[in-house]
């Protein structure tokens, strides 16, 4: 199985670059693991939100592949614990035959067409992060699930 974040723009801050940086390449020595950027819009100014979301929607489904597992990362998503987040990763890893595909949308969400696509949401957490933040937050849960499934020293009960 390979795993992909995908995400719509690129991160700008080279603190938050050089954190995802490491705990992707920490990541990749347990599973396939890839950040996927989609270029965030230009002239956005006179778009409004909906269409907003309707344009980077489109993006989105051109992204995904056939036979894809998606999974997005929404603020009505499920909520999980670490160790309850290992668990489903490790279900995932022994039934999804492609790509597990993990989407981070833009500032105004997702678009109908995107919910669609997804089989399940998942929520960081119930407070709000910026996007930016929740890509580091995010690949350094999918690095602490794999060192809790390997039995690694990284996590503490």
């Amino acid at each position: 199985m390979k795993t992909t974040l995908l995400v719509v723009g690129r991160t700008v801050e080279q603190h938050y670059i050089t954190a995802i940086n490491d705990y992707t390449q920490r990541t990749k020595r347990y599973i396939s693991f890839d950040l996927e950027v989609i270029p965030e819009l230009k002239n956005t100014k006179s778009l409004s939100a909906e269409q907003q979301k309707e344009k980077e929607g489109e993006l989105i489904c051109k992204a995904i592949q056939s036979g894809d597992v998606v999974v997005l990362l929404d603020e009505h998503g499920k909520e999980m614990r670490s160790i309850e987040f290992a668990d489903w990763m490790k279900k995932k890893m022994n039934t999804v035959n492609k790509r597990l595909v993990f989407v981070i949308g833009g500032p105004y969400g997702f678009s109908k067409k995107v919910y669609d696509l997804a089989s399940e949401k998942i929520s960081m957490s119930k407070m709000t992060f910026s996007h930016q933040m929740i890509r580091l937050i995010f690949v350094e849960q999918i690095y602490r699930a794999m060192t809790i499934l390997k039995g690694g020293p990284y996590h503490h009960e």
